[in-house]
């Protein structure tokens, strides 16, 4: 029968914290009776409607999957009893009670999609909501970049899905145009191989596309993009283990973001019928996609107070540090690093504009510490970006107390 299943049972008084922003979280909780009320100091209206949990609801689980310390407190609104779960128990759970891991993965999901919309309506000033006439836009983006893989696959993609749309005739001169220069690997790839190999600067899937399949990479390096304001955002590096992808499978809804390979790579692909069977039968590849949503949302929290901080440079600094924070180093140490973007890219990462962002740049390039080798940021002493970041926050506390005392 394998081994059972031992979960704990707590209780709290009405009134009670349960967790506590920024303390360390070893396990999460499942609701079994009253009501627990999340409070956040970001002003998030996507997440407004998510305060109030009830019994069979959970929470934690951001934290504790992604081993990060807790994004928010979770207040007891009556006297409640709660089941405890440790991260170790998880992928167990999944086995013994599927409905449970499903509601957490597709709450996630959801999560990821609004905070998604949060970052960039706030970040970028524009909509996150893309649809599959957007693959037009895509292509001239690229085109006008001389990325000619990339722009073949996205008018490629917008003619097989907008046969008949306003820009279908210019699509096709443009991939007539252009197909003797683009790398055109895995246009329509066999769905039934769980296994694909894609080329260096090969598309994987073009945002505004429809999706039905998540990946999962072997082998290789993906970089996750999106076209902001005439500008390529560098959204995520990801790496051997990752996943991507899920959402467009989870939710069916267009992929909000492109997938392009940063060098050549080695992908499993999981479409919606293998999903649903991979939940039962591998529930250690399911909890590593929890822990995977987990550390998105992990992420997305942070760079959401990433665009509190007023100062530009202070901006910056502080997201080199979250870049560090997902590569898991130790921020006290005197050690070296290569980012894995160059100063433009940063800019566009935090949405500043042209001009204060290459003042921005100019003024973090002071810094011994930090220079530019082959097109890409390098720190010498990464403990010196974590002390810059948190100069620039207390002086940034130090102006609006003064802003306080003069009004």
């Amino acid at each position: 029968m394998g081994n059972p299943l031992q979960l704990g049972l707590v209780t709290y008084n009405r009134g009670a914290y349960i967790t506590i922003e920024g303390k360390n979280a070893s396990l999460f909780y499942i609701i079994r009776s009253g009501r627990v009320r999340i409070e956040k100091d970001l002003d998030i209206p996507e997440e407004e409607d998510e305060a109030i949990l009830n019994p069979g609801d959970f929470f934690g689980v951001v934290s504790t999957m992604s081993n990060h310390a807790h994004i928010d407190n979770a207040v007891a609104m009556d006297d409640c009893t709660l089941i405890t779960v440790r991260s170790d128990q998880y992928s167990l759970l999944i086995e013994r009670n599927t409905p449970v891991a499903m509601k957490i993965i597709n709450g996630f999901s959801r999560q990821v999609r609004l905070l998604d919309q949060a970052l960039t309506r706030l970040t970028f000033k524009s909509s996150v909501e893309v649809d599959e006439r957007h693959l037009f836009q895509v292509g001239e983006y690229y085109a006008r970049q001389s990325q000619f893989n990339q722009a073949f696959y996205a008018y490629y993609k917008y003619c097989i899905t907008n046969p008949r749309g306003s820009n279908a005739a210019i699509a096709k001169q443009r991939m007539a145009k252009i197909k003797p220069y683009a790398k055109t690997a895995n246009l329509n790839p066999d769905t039934s191989k769980f296994i694909r190999q894609y080329p260096k600067d090969t598309m994987l899937f073009a945002e505004g596309e429809s999706g039905p399949e998540l990946f999962i990479i072997q082998k290789g390096s993906i970089r996750i993009t999106k076209i902001v304001n005439n500008n390529e955002v560098l959204l995520a590096l990801l790496k051997s283990g990752d996943i991507f992808g899920e959402m467009a499978l989870l939710e069916n809804k267009p992929r909000s973001a492109s997938a392009i390979a940063h060098e050549d790579s080695i992908l499993m692909a999981v479409n919606r019928a293998n999903f649903k069977g991979m939940v039962v039968e591998q529930p250690k590849i399911i909890a590593r996609l929890t822990s995977s949503l987990a550390e998105r949302i992990w992420n997305l929290n942070r760079q959401l107070r990433n665009t509190l901080i007023d100062d530009p440079v202070g901006r910056l600094y502080d997201s080199l540090v979250l870049e560090l924070e997902k590569e898991r180093m130790d921020l006290t140490s005197r050690q070296s690093h290569t980012f894995g973007f160059g100063p433009n890219d940063l800019i566009n990462m935090v949405g500043l504009a042209k001009d204060s962002g290459r003042g921005a740049i100019a003024t973090l390039l002071e810094s011994k510490d930090l220079t530019v080798v082959d097109n890409k940021l390098y720190s010498s002493d990464i403990s010196q970006i974590k002390k810059s970041a948190e100069y620039y926050k207390k002086m940034e506390i130090r102006r609006e107390s003064r802003r306080e005392r003069s009004r």
